[in-house]
């Protein structure tokens, strides 16, 4: 199991480099912490309490998610050796599904480059 700060970088810096498995499996553990709360804000009564807990705390996995992938798209893009600043290209509707699916296939440069000396660790300073 990972330690913290290791979950820490991955979900939520920008440096570094991560493989398309990590990049994979992140975004998807991503989605499942953000579709728990907006599933079961649709299980309550609709103007109850619970219901505005539910999408109060849909709304801050949101916002923490919404980091989280851009902070992956941009290590993704290191590995790639491509700037992190392409990652803005995922807020582009249609094009959004075609950059996932680059990022989910194209292997990585193999060995170091300007964003680190191995995929899935963090650059050195």
């Amino acid at each position: 199991m990972p330690d913290r700060s290791d979950l820490t970088w991955l979900f939520f810096k920008t440096s570094g480099r991560v493989s398309r498995a990590a990049y994979f499996l992140g975004g998807l553990l991503v989605a499942i912490i953000q579709a728990f709360p907006l599933y079961r804000f649709t299980l309550v009564p609709e103007g109850s309490a619970e219901s505005n807990m539910w999408s109060f705390i849909f709304f801050i996995a949101f916002i923490a998610s919404l980091w989280s992938n851009i902070a992956l798209a941009v290590k993704r893009l290191h590995d790639l050796d491509k700037p992190g600043i392409a990652a803005l290209i995922l807020f582009v509707p249609v094009v959004s599904i075609v950059a996932f699916l680059v990022l989910c296939l194209f292997p990585g440069q193999p060995g170091p480059n300007r964003y680190g000396r191995r995929t899935n660790e963090p650059a050195q300073s």
